[in-house]
């Protein structure tokens, strides 16, 4: 009987700069080691505020620009474009974060589509390409380059009570795991935060791959 395939359970918001940095790594992770990301959308505005953080729009004026100022450092290191001030970078977040979840159900129910690439889209669109990832014909376009076939009824989904309540529930979960910012990521239940500890996420990857062989 074949072992399951083990998961690594990914928070993240989908307006993160830091959240573009790491994701095509993590995909490449994922797949080098046979692992399935569960993608898990959540918004900062709501599981900052009971561990005593603040939203990025909150924090202190030379705080905020040294996080840009370092994004910008990790995305010359990666040799990845990333934008300083897109025009689109605070907006609504129902369907940039409900699409994730909504085509992880679709994948989920044996339908065509590939959700690490969708996700891995919707910030690629954000912050290198400065589009505007609360706009349905924007969000279309990425479902169709993800090989999603029906963009619009995944949009509605997207956009549903179901999909919404699993975005607060990510929220919750968040909280009570200790998320601490995005993205996060854990590994057999081990917390790894921020795309610059992917390092370490792929000794935890490499572990446990080494682990399963020795059994």
């Amino acid at each position: 009987m074949p072992s399951p395939i083990k998961t690594i359970d990914y928070y993240y918001s989908t307006r993160s700069n830091f959240t573009y940095l790491g994701a095509a790594r993590l995909n490449s992770l994922a797949q080098k080691y046979g692992w399935r990301i569960v993608h898990r959308p959540i918004l900062l505005s709501v599981i900052m505020p009971p561990i005593g953080g603040l939203p990025f729009d909150a924090r202190p004026t030379m705080l905020r620009n040294y996080a840009m100022n370092d994004a910008l450092r990790w995305a010359e290191h990666l040799g990845i474009s990333l934008q300083r001030e897109p025009v689109y970078h605070d907006g609504p977040v129902e369907l940039p974060s409900g699409i994730v979840i909504a085509g992880q159900r679709a994948v989920n129910r044996g339908e065509v589509g590939n959700i690490d690439l969708l996700s891995l889209k919707v910030v690629e669109a954000l912050w290198r390409d400065d589009r505007d990832i609360a706009d349905a014909a924007v969000i279309e376009d990425l479902c169709q380059q993800a090989g999603f076939v029906d963009p619009k009824s995944l949009i509605s989904e997207a956009l549903s009570p179901a999909v919404q309540a699993e975005l607060e529930r990510n929220c919750r979960e968040a909280i009570i795991r200790g998320v601490i910012g995005a993205p996060t990521y854990f590994v057999e239940g081990e917390n790894f935060y921020g795309q610059d500890r992917l390092e370490f996420v792929e000794r935890a990857l490499q572990k446990q791959s080494h682990a399963k062989k020795t059994l």
